[in-house]
């Protein structure tokens, strides 16, 4: 299947009526959203289950996972180990609730999060990947990049923000840093967050309505609304294009917040090899959500 195909196979009449629904809602900032549009929102993109798995095996499962980080954490710090655990994927996503949970429990003195800021006139005039290079883990330590030197191939294309040659130049030279940081002894995991768009639309609606939440929202996030097209296009050839057997990307298809946070925490717990491992709760990953970046872009992008 060609990039077009796969483009219009995501588009408007895959995802019904609920999604027309839902863009009018997201300008109420005091709407209720109707049963079909949570219906049709939770559908969209593809998603493989009916409803959002139940909140008391979620919080059973979660548990005993956060568990299972603290013995890997544990190994990390004894072993001297360095792990890198980078976030992209589309905006609202589910990011910023996952990695919460992944860190709630852990040692804060020896997991990070680098959330950097746009940059500053002196990193322009860096080499692209030199900021984030500054942030790797010593001995010990997980860095979590909630997002990461992957903007360059995704939002900073899309919005303008860079040349296409940049860009090219990006996905070009990502592969070649990335196995780098892997010959150098990093432990380095790319996950990318994807969901479908009335998902999307509906997540930035109660963001929106919601006084609490409402700080999450920038005109970033209001752009990826009308640019999905443009970023569907962009993250296919990331991914495409930057998907290494030194640095493989997995795709875990986000609409129920609950399944992304246990996929994500069992994709990284899977690859660390900590003693007295609990196999069978790590192992139990839910395939029908989480993809190869072969699978998702085979299917479509719609998995």
């Amino acid at each position: 299947m060609t990039k077009q195909g796969k483009t219009k196979q995501r588009g408007g009449k895959k995802e019904g009526s609920g999604l027309a629904a839902a863009i009018a809602a997201f300008h109420i900032d005091d709407a209720e959203l109707a049963p079909e549009i949570e219906r049709a929102a939770f559908a969209s993109g593809g998603y493989p289950h009916a409803g959002k798995l139940g909140g008391s095996l979620y919080k059973a499962q979660l548990l005993a996972l956060q568990i299972e980080l603290q013995k890997a954490q544990t190994w990390v710090e004894e072993q001297g180990e360095r792990v890198v655990i980078v976030f992209e994927g589309r905006d609202a996503a589910g990011k910023g609730g996952s990695i919460h949970r992944f860190t709630q429990h852990l040692n804060s003195r020896l997991v990070r999060i680098a959330a950097l800021p746009k940059p500053s006139p002196a990193e322009l005039g860096q080499w692209y990947f030199q900021r984030y290079v500054t942030h790797m883990p010593t001995r010990g330590e997980i860095v979590i990049f909630d997002r990461s030197w992957y903007n360059r191939g995704g939002v900073e294309p899309v919005l303008g923000f860079c040349k296409p040659e940049q860009t090219k130049q990006f996905l070009h030279e990502a592969p070649h840093f990335e196995a780098m940081l892997a010959r150098d002894g990093i432990r380095l995991f790319k996950l990318f967050l994807t969901i479908g768009q009335a998902m999307q639309l509906k997540r930035l609606h109660a963001r929106r309505a919601d006084p609490l939440k409402r700080w999450k929202l920038s005109e970033v996030d209001y752009k990826a609304v009308e640019k999905w097209e443009p970023y569907s296009q962009a993250y296919d050839t990331m991914l495409e294009q930057t998907d290494t057997v030194d640095a493989p990307w997995t795709i875990v298809k986000g609409n129920d917040k609950r399944r992304t946070r246990l996929a994500v925490i069992r994709r990284v717990l899977a690859d660390l090899p900590y003693p007295d491992k609990d196999e069978k709760l790590v192992g139990g990953q839910d395939d029908s959500i989480v993809l190869s970046a072969g699978q998702f872009l085979a299917r479509g992008g719609e998995g």
